[in-house]
C-alpha cells in the first residue's frame, strides 16, 4: 500500500544547515553588526576589539583548535553560556548598543564576542 503524497514529497534541494556557521550567523546578528560598525567608526574601540581577536586566536591555539568556523563557533558559544550563566544574556538582533561609545564601555564577552564577528568575518566564514 502506498500513499500517494509520498510519491510527490518535494525533496529539499538546499543546502544542510552547518551549525557552526549558523552559530555565527546568530553571533553576527547580535552583537557583530552593531559592534563591528561603531568600531569602523572609532578606532580606540576598534583596537580593542583587534585586542579581543587577539585573544581569541591565542585561546584557540593554546586548546589546540583551528581559527576556523568549528573552532570560532565553540569559543563564541561558550562565552555566551558563561554570560547566561551570570545572569548576562546577549542581546536580541538588532538591541545591542550602538554608539562607540556605548561599545568602549560593554561588557568583556560583547567584547570578546564582536571579535569573533570580526574574525569570522576576515576568514570570509560568514
Amino acid at each position: 500500500m502506498t500513499n500517494e503524497f509520498l510519491a510527490f514529497a518535494p525533496i529539499s534541494a538546499a543546502p544542510a544547515v552547518d551549525p557552526a556557521r549558523a552559530l555565527l550567523d546568530e553571533m553576527m546578528a547580535r552583537v557583530g553588526v552593531d559592534g563591528l560598525a561603531a568600531a569602523l567608526g572609532d578606532a580606540g574601540l576598534l583596537a580593542q576589539v583587534d585586542q579581543h581577536a587577539a585573544a581569541v586566536r591565542d585561546a584557540l591555539h593554546h586548546a589546540g583548535r583551528e581559527v576556523d568556523a568549528e573552532g570560532l563557533a565553540a569559543y563564541a558559544k561558550s562565552v555566551a553560556a558563561a554570560a547566561q550563566r551570570m545572569g548576562r544574556p546577549l542581546p536580541q538582533p538588532g538591541h545591542a548598543y550602538l554608539s562607540g561609545s556605548a561599545w568602549l564601555a560593554a561588557e568583556w564577552h560583547l567584547m570578546r564576542l564582536v571579535a569573533v564577528c570580526m574574525i569570522a568575518e576576515s576568514a570570509g566564514l560568514l
